[in-house]
């Protein structure tokens, strides 16, 4: 799955270090969603989608090959 992590992170100038902290999560874990090795559970796509103010399906993009 794809994802716009990485772009709005830097849109807002905010680290991954600090995105991590927020999220309380690792900043592996944030570096791996960005590469897209990594797919979040539900609920920290919501964080996530909570953070920047936004619906998860406008952060995560689906696929139909994603299947």
């Amino acid at each position: 799955m794809k994802n716009r992590l990485e772009e709005l992170r830097k849109e807002r100038g905010i680290k991954q270090e600090d995105l991590a902290s927020a999220l309380e999560v690792s900043r592996q874990t944030i570096s791996s969603l960005e590469k897209g090795r990594y797919n979040p559970s539900i609920q920290l796509a919501f964080k996530i989608a909570k953070f920047f103010g936004l619906l998860i399906e406008d952060i995560f993009l689906y696929e139909e090959d994603d299947l």
